[in-house]
This record gives structure tokens, sequence and C-alpha cells, in this order.
């Protein structure tokens, strides 16, 4: 029989959407878990530099991966560190299994599971993350002005994000395996017309190299066609060839769209009542840290809203509490 873990709410992932929502159930007095398959603070342990968290003029991912963690835990959080198998419901329950086949059950779920950028695989792309090897333009973009870029990949986000990165850069080199791209037509066109951008087409990158202290410096590109080695400097690379959500874990039918981002609606409840989505794993415009952390906060506040209509837990007692206060001042 495998052990069986009750909670009001079980939080699956613990960045900063998971992290956010466990500091506000704590507040709220739900009995909240979040289960981590490694360490707390998600993609913000591959972010060297912060420069667009408000109130934080420069802060480390790492810093503020722990400032989220200890306030979090303050209010009450516990972290089990578990791999997530499969989440499913049972009646008015939520069933959350891990891999050592411990049952976590609550009323409700928030997957705060987040997802991983696809990486190229190529030499020096694990050792310089966070050096000089950058998966999202807005956060990083600012870090590198006036230096020479590489942005890898041909769909809509490679166009999109080389061209914001022309804000900072001083030149822009968008390297992709094809001669046609991916995108959508008016995001080549913008591309194309931008003085900044320049393309290596029909080529692939073999290996990113740094300089002693393991920073990027160059990056080694080869033409699938002719085969000729170029060595280009640059001082950042930014691979967009996809990003994958962690939402292959429900039994149920969660809806997602067709890259597997879980739809929610405005209080994040995904289709199925009980189970909610927050982060980078939902469908929306922009993954960032203050959306991560304010999906958090909306999923929390409407897990309240779902175990008072159910009559559950603190949540009940609270929104009776509220009643009994204004009947009194009446």
């Amino acid at each position: 029989m495998a052990e069986r873990k009750q909670y009001d709410v079980i939080i699956v992932g613990a960045g900063p959407a998971g992290l956010a929502a466990g500091l506000y159930a704590g507040r709220m007095e739900l009995k909240a878990v979040a289960l981590e398959r490694l360490a707390p603070g998600g993609e913000l342990l591959n972010t060297l530099d912060i420069e667009d968290y408000p109130g934080f003029e420069h802060i480390t991912g790492q810093e503020l991966s722990e400032k989220m963690e200890a306030h979090a835990r303050k209010f009450g959080l516990s972290i089990d560190y578990h791999e997530v198998e499969e989440v499913w419901s049972e009646g008015d329950e939520r069933v959350v299994r891990v891999e050592d086949g411990t049952e976590y059950r609550a009323p409700a779920v928030i997957v705060t599971a987040g997802g991983q950028p696809r990486k190229l695989g190529v030499p020096g792309e694990a050792e310089m993350a966070g050096r000089g090897v950058s998966y999202c333009a807005i956060c990083d973009g600012a870090f590198f002005k006036e230096q020479v870029v590489m942005v890898v990949g041909g769909g809509d986000s490679a166009l999109e994000e080389g061209v914001f990165l022309t804000r900072y850069a001083s030149k822009v080199i968008i390297v992709h395996r094809r001669q046609d791209f991916r995108a959508q037509a008016v995001a080549v066109a913008a591309a194309r017309a931008n003085p900044k951008v320049e393309f290596m087409l029909d080529s692939v990158v073999d290996e990113i190299k740094g300089d002693e202290s393991g920073k990027v410096v160059a990056v080694t590109v080869r033409n699938l066609k002719t085969e000729a080695v170029t060595e280009v400097a640059v001082g950042a690379v930014f691979p967009f060839i996809g990003f994958t959500p962690n939402s292959n874990i429900f039994r149920d039918h969660v809806e997602h769209d067709e890259l597997g981002y879980i739809y929610t609606d405005t209080g994040m409840a995904t289709n199925i009542e009980g189970i909610f989505a927050a982060g980078d794993v939902r469908h929306q415009l922009t993954k960032q840290i203050t959306t991560a952390v304010g999906d958090g906060t909306t999923a929390v506040v409407a897990v309240t809203k779902l175990l008072e209509k159910l009559g559950h837990g603190r949540a009940q007692d609270v929104a009776e509490e509220a009643e009994l206060a204004a009947e009194v001042q009446v």
C-alpha cells in the first residue's frame, strides 16, 4: 500500500511561480507542500545576473531563489524532493504520485513545473550557461550592449528575439540550418530589413568557446553544404530552438496547445476542477520571473475560493470568521 500524505494544496515545482504560490498559501493558512525534483529556484538557478525584477537593481539567480525559498518557508511551506510521475483526479481529491510510490492528496493541485529550453548540445554550451549563453533575450540582452551576439534558430522566437537584441547589440548574427525559415513571413521580413542583423544560413553551431574566466568569446559555425568552418567572435549566444513545457504528467486530459502549454482561465484554473497551472508551463505571452510570481499568487487565491466552495480546511474557517465578524459589526 502506497504511503499517502494529505494537504490542502499541492504545488508541483518550486521555481518562482511555485515559491510564490507556497508563500501565499502559507499566508492564507493552507497546509501546502511543494514537490521539487532538484533544488528550489527553477530556471533562476541557470541565470547568473538579474536586473529586471522590481526592487532589485541587481541580484544573482541563486540569491533570488534563496530569498524566495526562505520567504515561503517562513510562512510554513514544506518542500519535498521528489520526481513527480503522474497527476490525476479521484472524486473530490487530486492525487500526485512521486517516484517512490508516495501519493500526495489534496482538493487542489497547482502545477508550476515550468519547462526547459531545448539545448544545442554542443561543447561549451553547458559550461557557459549564464556566462554568455542565454535562453532569454529580454532577461539578458542588456548585458551585451555594443557587442556582437549570435542567435541560433529559424522560428518565430529566433527571428523576433534577434530583432529585439538589436536594441543593445552592435550586430546580431542569426544562424539557421536551412535557407528557409519556419517563422512567419512578417518576422522574417523584419529581421531582413534590420541593418544590424546578418545571417549565416545552411549552418550549425559546432562549439561555443570561452576565455579563461569562462565567458563566451567565440562560436565555431559549420556550413552544412560546403563543410567550411568559421570561427566568429561574439560576446553571447542565444539559442532559440524551442522550449519544452513539463506538462506530460497528467492522467486526465488537461487542455493544452500544440506545443504542450496548458490552457488556463484568468484564475489559472485548467479545464479540470482542482487542477491549476502557473508560470512557464502555461500558455501565455511571455516567460518572466514577474509573470510567474503573479501567476502563482493568482492561483492560490483561486484555490482558496475553491476550498471555500468545497467547505474544506482553514480556508472555510477564514471565510466563516469573516462572515461572523461582519455580523458582529452590524
